[in-house]
């Protein structure tokens, strides 16, 4: 069984709120990702390198499965944030799940940049070029601060009980949520449904690409 801050919950944004864009503090700056630092990029959502060892295969399926058919895109599409010494600390792009709904990939910012406004920046930066909305994403309780800056943007948390192949375990996560975040802040969460359009799309595929 899985932990409870690993569960899955599901979150829709109909409507980008402004309000919660900020600009990357100084020092720090986006470009693209380079082909020849896919490695690095495969080893970025983990804050050990003990797990990141673990997950390689995992992350090199995933890539395999989701992006190399259309591998130009990913690297046009997947964005670094880096420091100084251009060195990546953070990454998020948008990718067109099953080629046609808008989902937040891999949103990370290193554990020792965190607390600096880079996260709310790199957020900002992806969300303020989408094309499309409504624009979706899969998470965990255990990503209980990203969640709540999600919210900030305009994020809700989805009510569905089955996306595709996954249940959606809101039920489970949200008492780990209202346990773990501010209560100012959980109380400002919003929730909704999906549309049956992408309930078709997601159930037709056995593959998870978000």
């Amino acid at each position: 069984m899985n932990r409870i801050e690993d569960v899955n919950i599901f979150m829709m944004c109909m409507r980008l709120n402004r309000s919660a864009l900020t600009d990357l503090p100084a020092g720090y700056h986006f470009r693209r990702i380079r082909e020849d630092e896919l490695g690095i990029w495969k080893r970025m959502p983990f804050d050990d390198e003990r797990t990141a060892d673990e997950y390689q295969g995992y992350m090199t399926d995933w890539f395999d499965r989701v992006y190399a058919p259309k591998k130009e895109l990913f690297f046009e599409r997947c964005i670094f944030v880096c420091d100084a010494c251009d060195q990546p600390i953070g990454t998020c792009f948008i990718w067109e799940a099953y080629d046609v709904v808008p989902t937040i990939h891999w949103y990370k910012v290193k554990k020792e940049h965190e607390g600096k406004g880079i996260g709310r920046a790199l957020l900002s930066e992806v969300m303020k070029k989408a094309a499309k909305y409504p624009i979706y994403l899969h998470t965990q309780p255990g990503s209980f601060r990203a969640i709540k800056l999600y919210s900030d943007f305009g994020f809700v948390l989805l009510l569905d009980p089955v996306i595709g192949s996954r249940n959606n375990e809101i039920d489970v996560g949200l008492p780990y949520l209202k346990g773990h975040m501010p209560e100012a802040e959980y109380g400002k969460l919003r929730f909704g449904y999906s549309g049956k359009d992408f309930l078709r799309i997601v159930s037709e595929h056995i593959s998870n690409n978000f």
